[in-house]
């Protein structure tokens, strides 16, 4: 076999392969032999029908079984041979077998760009403060009093007031008419500041039982309603029942009620704590962000097209979990998922950059994640997971598991290795 590379670019290349004659006979033989045995035709026992018959009638689909077995060992050969780092399924042109002649085709493929990465000491960043302010602290308990909160008739009062749940009747109009959507009795709203499609409406306040009141509302441009789109609606809406929310008193009951604390001064510490880890891990990803920018910045480089598509996946992928976790199912979203691929690829597509760019860096500085690293890492993950050592082990016994987990822990020392070298503003 034959074989000549060619680089169309720095993330493709042209493999030219020519296969013997002789490989393309033992392949045709092979597949003769075996049709022989499985068709059935008048005058000729099973396993015995000649060769110049079976080809008459058989030809074509035998010689393009052929080409897609020869093409597939001959490129998998050609790849392993010539160390191609392809990252994508080969686009493969061919003119065809022709007798007593070797088998010529071409290969286009995708391939991993090689990367080498210069000028990353140094880089400029931005100090991600992670300090937790008393009034997050706060507010983050508001909201768990607000959650663990029931829900009331107002019984001293019929006019509507700031922070309360009203039931309405509205009937919308848009220039003088009804549209999809524009009538119900009997909806749950919030007398709040917000968006009126989402059920908030601070209009209401001052507004009693029975009465009506009608509210503007322009809808958006890109608005999924073409009858409304950039149009401004007239909601007629008569107040029916007034509701409030009572929130328990901020005290160790209340704590205890939360189920992570026994006390006040224990919720404190502990909604502190959990802030302080959400901004950390914030920081995190800002910081890496900030790098892969700062890095792009000096190493320009171009990436296959089915990197980027690999990584979109998986980022959906992520999402769809994270709803599932929470008790959505995407599939009942009506998502446009084109537009949402479409939205994901500037993102993806830094992705792909920087995990090329630390892998290079981390190359270069030999660095490496040890075995006693991917130890330490799984004992820590099983003590965030409040799992045996034991079990979460077992998650990483397999080969690609252990080395998924090597390889981010090299991706954090690079990090570590540049931030230590970074100049922060």
């Amino acid at each position: 076999m034959k074989v000549q590379v060619e680089e169309l670019s720095p993330i493709e290349k042209k493999l030219s392969i020519e296969v013997d004659s002789a490989r393309v006979v033992e392949e045709l033989n092979r597949a003769y032999t075996a049709l022989s045995g499985q068709v059935k035709m008048p005058g000729f026992r099973q396993g015995k029908v000649p060769r110049r018959i079976l080809e008459q009638k058989y030809r074509e689909q035998v010689e393009d079984d052929v080409i897609q077995r020869v093409v597939q060992r001959a490129y998998l050969d050609a790849v392993r041979e010539h160390k191609v780092e392809a990252v994508a399924s080969p686009q493969v042109t061919n003119s065809g077998l022709k007798p007593g002649a070797p088998f010529n085709f071409e290969a286009r493929v995708e391939v991993k760009p090689k990367v080498e990465a210069k000028d990353f000491e140094g880089l400029s960043l931005t100090k991600v403060d992670t300090a937790v302010a008393d009034d997050a602290v706060n507010q983050q308990i508001e909201n768990m009093r607000q959650n663990l909160g029931r829900i009331e008739p107002v019984t001293d009062r019929d006019t509507a007031a700031q922070g309360d749940q009203v039931t309405i009747d509205f009937e919308a109009k848009v220039d003088g008419n009804a549209f999809p959507g524009s009538k119900a009795d009997g909806i749950g709203v919030r007398v709040q500041d917000g968006d009126l499609i989402q059920g908030n409406i601070p209009q209401l306040a001052g507004v009693k039982v029975g009465e009506s009141k009608d509210v503007e509302y322009p809808f958006a441009q890109d608005y999924q309603a073409e009858e409304v789109r950039g149009k401004t609606a007239v909601f007629h809406i008569t107040v029916k029942e007034l509701k409030k929310a009572v929130v328990p008193e901020l005290n160790d009951d209340f704590a205890r009620q939360t189920g992570v604390a026994q006390t006040v001064d224990e919720l404190r510490a502990k909604v502190r704590s959990d802030l302080e880890k959400a901004k950390k891990n914030q920081a995190t990803v800002d910081e890496r962000d900030g790098l892969i920018k700062a890095l792009l910045e000096k190493n320009p480089f171009d990436v296959p097209r089915a990197m980027v598509e690999r990584a979109i996946d998986s980022m959906m992928e992520g999402a769809f979990r994270q709803m599932q976790r929470q008790g959505i199912d995407p599939r009942q979203l009506g998502l446009d998922f084109n537009r949402l691929r479409d939205e994901m690829r500037e993102k993806a597509t830094l992705e792909v950059k920087g995990t090329l760019l630390f892998e290079a860096i981390a190359q270069q500085q030999n660095i490496q994640a040890s075995d006693e690293d991917v130890e330490k890492r799984i004992e820590d993950l099983a003590i965030e997971a409040n799992q045996p050592v034991a079990q979460v082990k077992k998650y990483f016994k397999g080969p690609d598991e252990r080395l998924g987990l090597s390889l981010r822990l090299r991706e954090e020392k690079t990090i570590e290795f540049l931030k230590g070298r970074a100049k922060y503003s």
